[in-house]
């Protein structure tokens, strides 16, 4: 019999309740790679709370200094991780329109260019996964899995995400969104 490995890349995992406690309790993480060798995501939904210039010591635009950075996971939290879309992305390595990178160079270059519908977003750390632990992690059901889109990559309220994507997933996920951080308060 063979384990055929099925690829999450380009869909979003979800807490759904089972992973209070840790660092993942009610996050929203993009998976951008995943392969027999492991997976690499991003925490779309945790804000660091100061912008790329405040903590990124690089000659780059101001318009990408004044983003805000997010925690993309706890693994390597000084590693720079980004992403960027434009309607027209030809190498797309994540899903259509939307790219994966971690060169500041190629950041500064893209701040330069100018596109109105050009987005980006970066990351401070990451998630990662060893080979075959995200997939155990799905067999104990620690995750729930949504289609990721460039609305929900790019939203413009990333802390309110992972409540708007259970709400929309029926009655039984809409209480979990609504129940409080402490649930001694309910």
């Amino acid at each position: 019999m063979t384990n055929q490995h099925q690829s999450l890349q380009g869909q979003l995992l979800l807490d759904g309740g089972k992973l209070r406690g840790s660092f993942f309790h009610r996050t929203v993480v993009l998976i951008c790679q995943h392969d027999e060798e492991g997976a690499f995501g991003l925490v779309l939904n945790r804000a660091t709370g100061n912008t790329v210039g405040e903590v990124l010591v690089a000659n780059l635009p101001a318009a990408i200094k004044s983003q805000p950075l997010y925690l993309g996971g706890p693994v390597q939290p000084t590693a720079l991780s980004y992403l960027w879309s434009d309607v027209d992305l030809p190498d797309a390595n994540v899903m259509p329109c939307l790219r994966l990178e971690h060169s500041v160079d190629l950041l500064a270059d893209w701040g330069e260019a100018h596109s109105p519908t050009r987005k980006v977003r970066l990351f401070a750390g990451y998630a990662g996964w060893s080979p075959g632990q995200l997939e155990d992690e799905m067999r104990r059901d620690a995750w729930l899995v949504h289609p990721a889109s460039l609305d929900l990559v790019f939203h413009q309220e990333p802390a309110q995400v992972w409540r708007l994507i259970l709400g929309r997933k029926g009655k039984e996920y809409r209480l979990l969104a609504d129940s409080p951080e402490d649930l001694s308060l309910n």
